[in-house]
């Protein structure tokens, strides 16, 4: 597999939208890509939560990171975070 890299403004987006770099190469590694807007791809995964964002409690966490494919990399341009109380199909 090829090295993932964050982009300056994934990295910038990291606190604010409350995901963790380990994530988004685990979503990246372990979940089906699918074609997203701009010839980008993207691909998601919900993992177990169980604490509090933004002053309330979230049972479940989705990780959504949309990326490119280089020829020697993949660069991941954002990546959107979603929470739940109820578990969400893939």
């Amino acid at each position: 597999m090829k090295p993932i890299r964050l982009s300056e403004h994934a990295k910038r987006r990291l606190q604010a939208r409350g995901f963790t770099e380990d994530e988004v190469r685990e979503t990246i590694l372990t979940s089906e890509w699918q074609p997203a807007e701009l010839n980008r791809l993207e691909c998601r995964k919900t993992y177990s939560y169980g604490k509090t964002w933004n002053g309330r409690q979230y049972q479940y966490k989705q990780v959504r990171p949309i990326f490119v494919e280089e020829n020697e990399e993949i660069v991941v341009i954002t990546v959107y975070t979603y929470f739940f109380n109820e578990e969400v199909k893939q």
